[in-house]
């Protein structure tokens, strides 16, 4: 039976298929921390004690890097070049979304809209970044090998989650309404976009490495599609509202160690 539990169980049984999966999401990870890490460094004034909490977001996303590389390392694997269509996270800024790196690498201090545009962009990703982190702590939560990695990175992704609801609530009390609308909307189209892309392409080089038929890679490419068309549909309004969280002040204080995978 072809199930998201089946196909992850397969790429986590496969040394090869495990080996690209565990670096494109390092590789990914990483990159968020990078990015965090210099949005913290360049806030506003009048948002500076937004930045530890910043701070804290980015530390989360080092961590998790570290985690899958531990993953890999656990098993006697070292990271691999992560293909061009399967990264995620660049191919977001391609598209314009969020910040630009060129932008975090000057040494200019950012403006509130640059804060929600960031804010916007991490509430649509952090988004898909949960439900998939749920679907796994589902199946794999109590895996021997992964397990401890689901329920940890899970856990920190909706935190994550979280204060993006709560910081964007804030600033929608303090005027921006409109503004924050306008770009979680343009952030979920394109970010819906970029997903089906990324999840052709990755489905792709796993078919290879596992050799899929012909006909499951045409049924994984049409299940695809179809989840794609319904965000595009009415889907993605899940990634645009805002509600205050059960869990708040989710990034206050410093970030969890990661666990030891030896």
């Amino acid at each position: 039976m072809l199930s998201a539990k089946s196909l992850f169980q397969e790429i986590v049984d496969n040394d090869e298929s495990f080996q690209l999966f565990c670096s494109i999401a390092a590789s990914g990870e990483s990159q968020g921390g990078w990015e965090n890490g210099r949005i913290a460094a360049l806030v506003p004034e009048s948002e500076r004690a937004l930045a530890p909490k910043i701070t804290r977001h980015g530390a989360d996303e080092d961590k998790h890097g570290r985690i899958f590389n531990a993953l890999l390392s656990k098993r006697g694997l070292q990271p691999v070049v992560v293909p061009f269509e399967t990264d995620y996270t660049m191919l977001l800024e391609k598209q314009g979304i969020g910040l630009a790196h060129e932008r975090l690498k000057a040494d200019q201090p950012l403006m509130v809209a640059d804060v929600i545009t960031y804010l916007s962009h991490s509430r649509v990703t952090e988004q898909r970044a949960s439900d998939q982190m749920v679907m796994l702590r589902k199946h794999f939560g109590d895996h021997p090998e992964v397990g401890k990695a689901v329920r940890m990175i899970s856990h920190d992704e909706d935190n994550h989650l979280a204060y993006t609801h709560e910081e964007l609530l804030r600033f929608a009390a303090a005027g921006h309404g409109r503004f924050i609308q306008r770009t979680l909307r343009e952030c979920a189209l394109a970010e819906i976009r970029v997903y089906r892309d990324v999840s052709l392409a990755v489905m792709a080089h796993m078919g290879r490495i596992l050799g899929w038929s012909r006909a499951k890679s045409a049924l994984l490419t049409m299940g695809i599609h179809a989840m794609y068309a319904y965000e595009r549909l009415i889907g993605w309004r899940r990634m645009v509202s805002l509600r205050m969280p059960d869990h708040r002040d989710a990034l206050g204080g410093p970030a969890t160690p990661a666990p030891e995978f030896a």
